[in-house]
């Protein structure tokens, strides 16, 4: 098969992964642009395969067939609240094959060399362009080799280290070794010195240091970041995980990979900008692992938190016109949205008004809420963004919080010292009455008190989401 049935069906894959992500940024057209990167990936696998240099045939088969199978597995018992440890799984996936692809040019590259002419001519495929390249072509590849390896590298141990924290393997607080940003500093150095050693000499030792480095950087860099910014995390290795595939592409010269790579990196980037934008938080302080904090302690939160009964939230939203909803991770780990569904159908057929306000961090992956409120059915217009409803809440009767700490917590407003000082939240205290389901007293996942909790319009909805809304609803018909 020649060149160009693949260069037109990569063209095509290319428009189809573009219609993807474009598709991905609304509710209604999500489910259509997961078909259309189906399609793609599907459609750029065939046509490498049956492409020039194809070969190995069994092995491809069995390779994919076994691929196919776990991630079907994977697919089939994964549960929303573990989507965002899935997703990092992947990152790392990716990571370790842009550092073994990586591996691969480098081999591959000097058994070129090593042969002579007559047999150059003969070679096909990758090896077929290898043998084209003159010193300063050589070099160029060796640069984009180093760097695939070395970005691969930083995101796979830095995604074993996200899917640690977001599972609870791993501590969610910031860790550092002793020395923190220098080492880091002095790690990235040491590349730097690899990569012109490996230059020079062409030899795997300095590859193999520069990629020790690099583990090290993706480790120690994940593992400096605390669990209130791993939303962030987890889409900034995701635009790692773009820009290491794009620089394998080069090295693979491969057009659609360099495609793919850099809308994947370049998505994952703007994600994680806005991501830090609606945190307030500085990009570079998040990536390099907590520059910047806080210049004292936190202020002290007087009052207690004062328990509420599901029969008195029962009356409460019988007397009221209008009711908010701010749904967070709590409701994923308890698989409440149904529940919390069928809680707005029963109040919206009372004739009452009934709405979502949706935090851009909230969950452990963008997205998070608004794909549990997706399968539960809940409409979609009644799924607002933070800044469209942050406004009604002086107007709203009942904010209900379901399993939801940082954002919709005022010390972001009212204690500079605050972890998350400054941080956009849902100003959910402003309602007349709110109504926090939670399991107990704790501080939640990020380890940041919360004063909402203590407030005099506040009360505590104590126990398992999903449980205390069953008793909810069954004084509500």
């Amino acid at each position: 098969m020649d060149f160009g049935f693949t260069t037109a069906a990569y063209v095509v894959a290319a428009v189809l992964f573009i219609l993807s992500l474009g598709g991905l940024s609304g509710q209604e057209s999500a489910k259509r642009a997961v078909w259309y990167g189906i399609v793609g990936m599907g459609l750029a696998v065939f046509a490498t395969l049956i492409g020039p240099g194809a070969g190995l045939w069994w092995l491809s088969i069995i390779l994919i067939a076994l691929g196919g199978m776990i991630g079907y597995q994977l697919a089939s018992k994964v549960e929303m609240t573990q989507m965002p440890e899935l997703v990092a799984g992947m990152h790392a996936l990716v990571g370790l094959a842009a550092v073994f692809v990586g591996f691969n040019a480098h081999f591959e590259l000097g058994n070129v060399m090593a042969m002579d002419e007559a047999t150059k001519k003969t070679l096909e495929g990758f090896a077929a362009l290898l043998a084209k390249k003159d010193g300063v072509e050589i070099n160029i590849l060796r640069v984009e080799a180093a760097l695939g390896i070395w970005i691969g590298a930083v995101t796979f141990t830095g995604s074993v280290i996200a899917y640690g924290k977001l599972s609870g393997k791993v501590t969610s607080a910031a860790t550092k070794l002793p020395g923190g940003h220098m080492l880091n500093a002095s790690a990235a150095a040491l590349s730097l010195i690899c990569l012109i050693w490996y230059l020079n000499s062409g030899g795997f030792f300095p590859l193999l240091v520069l990629t020790i480095a690099a583990l090290f950087i993706g480790y120690h860099l994940i593992m400096g970041i605390g669990g209130a910014d791993m939303p962030v995390v987890v889409s900034m290795l995701n635009s790692y995980s773009g820009w290491a595939a794009a620089a394998i592409g080069f090295s693979l010269g491969n057009d659609l990979l360099i495609v793919v790579g850099a809308l994947v990196g370049s998505s994952g980037a703007i994600l994680s900008y806005i991501m830090c934008k609606a945190m307030n938080r500085s990009f570079i302080s998040v990536i390099l692992g907590g520059f910047g904090g806080t210049t004292g302690p936190a202020m002290e939160v007087e009052g207690e938190q004062v328990a509420i009964d599901a029969e008195g939230v029962a009356t409460a939203l019988d007397e009221a016109d209008s009711v908010i909803i701010i749904p967070g991770y709590g409701m994923a780990v308890a698989q409440a949205q149904q529940n919390v569904a069928e809680l707005t159908r029963r109040l919206r057929a009372k004739g009452k008004e009934v709405r979502f306000a949706i935090h851009p961090v909230a969950g452990r992956l963008p997205g998070h809420m608004n794909v549990l409120l997706a399968e539960a059915k809940v409409p979609y217009d009644i799924v607002m963004e933070m800044d469209e409803i942050n406004d009604d809440f002086p107007e709203t009767d009942v904010a209900i919080v379901i399993g939801s700490n940082d954002i919709v917590n005022p010390a972001a407003q009212e204690d500079p010292n605050s972890p998350i000082a400054g941080m956009p939240v849902l100003e959910c205290w402003k309602a007349k009455q709110v109504f926090v389901s939670k399991r107990g007293q704790g501080t939640g996942y990020s380890g940041i008190e919360n004063p909402l909790f203590y407030k005099e319009n506040t009360r505590m909805f104590y126990g398992d989401a999903k449980a205390s809304l069953d008793t909810l609803l069954t004084m509500i018909n």
